[in-house]
C-alpha cells in the first residue's frame, strides 16, 4: 500500500510538471486579436454543450430510435430554411460525470483529465476558445444555469457577462437535477444578448442540462413566445414523467428534448449570422450505455453562410446533424487548435506568429 502510494505522488508529480509544459506551449498565446477568428466576423457563435450526449445516443438501437428521428427531422425543416450543418464525433476526457474537465479540454485545447489538471489550468493563463472570441472583439457570454453557488473559477474564462442560475430569473419548478428547462435557459439568453440589433457580436458558452441524470422528469417544448419567467413549466402539461427505474427510456426522452429545443430555437431566431456549435461533454452513465461504450461524443456545427463551411472543408465532417459510424474521430483537446486555425486569417494572408 506504502510502495503503491509513493509511486501515486510521483506520478502526480510528473503529470503537474508535464502539463505546467504543455499549457505554456501555445502557438496562440500572443496572436493578435485581429488576426484570431476573421472567418467568423459578424457571426454570433453559440457554443453549446449537451449534457450526457454522447454517442450511444445515436448509435446503440434502444437509444437512437428516438434520438435520431429528432434529428434527422430538424435537419430536414434547418435545410428547408437555408441552413447546412456538418458533424463528426470527439473523444471526451470523461465518462459518466465530470462534465467540467470535458469543458476545460474543449476550451483550452489541452487534455484534462483529473482534478489535478483541472486546477492548474484555472490558475493559468492559457488561451481559451472565450479569450480568443473576446480577443477578437466579441462579446463573450456564460450562461451556466446548473450554477446555484459561487464560482470564481469563472474568471478564468474571461465572459464579458456571467449568469448563474439566480442570474436567469427562472419562476418554474425544477426537472429533476435541473434547475430550468432548457428552452427557458436559451429563451432568456436571447433576450437579454441577442435580441438587440446595435451591439456586437456574441459568443456564448450554454452548458445545457436538462438532459442531466437521474431523467425522471422531462420538460416539453412548448412556442418560444409561452416562455416567459418560466412559470409556465409548473404546469403539469408542460412536462413529462419518465417511468420509474427506467434510467434508458428517461435517458432517451431527455437527449431527444434538448436537441429538439436546439433544432427549435436556431429555427425560431436563427438568421445569416448564427453559428452554433452543439456537442456532448460525456457519455451518460454506463446504466444506459452498457460497459463498453466508447468515449465518442456528436458535435456539430450549423449555419446559414456557406463560407463558414467553406472554412472546414478539409475536416472530413459529414453532412447533417447526426454523424454516422465512418465519420472522423479526434480527441476533443484537438479542437480548439483546429477552429482557430480553420477560421483565422484566409490562406495567404500575412499572419504575425508570436516573437515577431
Amino acid at each position: 500500500l506504502v510502495g503503491a502510494h509513493a509511486a501515486q505522488v510521483r506520478e502526480r508529480l510528473r503529470d503537474r510538471g508535464a502539463f505546467a509544459g504543455e499549457i505554456t506551449a501555445d502557438r496562440f498565446r500572443d496572436v493578435p486579436g485581429d488576426q484570431l477568428l476573421t472567418g467568423l466576423r459578424g457571426k454570433d457563435v453559440v457554443l453549446t454543450f449537451v449534457e450526457s450526449y454522447g454517442r450511444s445516443a445515436i448509435e446503440d438501437p434502444g437509444l437512437a430510435s428516438e434520438v435520431d428521428p429528432v434529428l434527422d427531422a430538424g435537419y430536414g425543416r434547418l435545410r428547408a430554411q437555408g441552413y447546412a450543418a456538418r458533424s463528426g464525433f470527439l473523444t471526451s476526457p470523461t465518462s459518466g460525470g465530470g462534465s467540467w474537465l470535458a469543458h476545460d479540454t474543449l476550451l483550452s485545447g489541452l487534455w484534462t483529465d483529473n482534478e489535478q489538471r483541472h486546477q492548474a489550468l484555472l490558475a493559468s493563463d492559457r488561451l481559451t476558445l472565450n479569450g480568443a472570441f473576446h480577443r477578437a472583439g466579441w462579446r463573450t457570454v456564460g450562461v451556466m444555469p446548473a450554477t446555484t453557488g459561487p464560482w470564481p473559477e469563472g474568471a478564468f474564462f474571461g465572459y464579458d457577462r456571467y449568469y448563474d442560475s439566480a442570474g436567469l430569473d427562472y419562476r418554474g419548478t425544477k426537472f429533476g437535477y435541473a434547475p430550468m428547462p432548457d428552452q427557458y435557459t436559451l429563451a432568456r439568453f436571447q433576450r437579454a444578448e441577442r435580441a438587440g440589433t446595435d451591439r456586437p457580436p456574441v459568443m456564448a458558452e450554454i452548458p445545457l442540462i436538462s438532459s442531466h441524470s437521474p431523467w425522471t422528469a422531462v420538460p416539453r417544448l412548448i412556442g418560444w413566445d409561452a416562455v416567459g419567467d418560466g412559470s409556465v413549466f409548473a404546469q403539469p402539461a408542460n412536462r413529462v414523467q419518465s417511468p420509474p427505474d427506467a434510467a434508458r427510456a428517461g435517458y432517451r426522452q431527455a437527449i431527444a428534448y434538448s436537441l429538439d429545443t436546439l433544432v427549435s430555437y436556431v429555427e425560431t431566431y436563427g438568421d445569416d449570422n448564427l453559428v452554433l456549435v452543439f456537442l456532448g461533454d460525456h457519455q451518460p452513465a454506463p446504466v444506459v450505455t452498457g460497459p463498453d461504450a466508447s468515449r465518442d461524443v456528436p458535435i456539430t456545427i450549423v449555419a446559414r453562410d456557406p463560407a463558414v463551411f467553406d472554412r472546414i472543408s478539409d475536416w472530413g465532417w459529414q453532412d447533417g446533424l447526426r454523424p454516422g459510424p465512418a465519420a472522423p474521430v479526434w480527441p476533443m483537446d484537438a479542437f480548439r487548435d483546429r477552429f482557430l486555425t480553420a477560421f483565422g486569417p484566409a490562406p495567404g494572408a500575412a499572419v504575425a506568429h508570436p516573437g515577431g
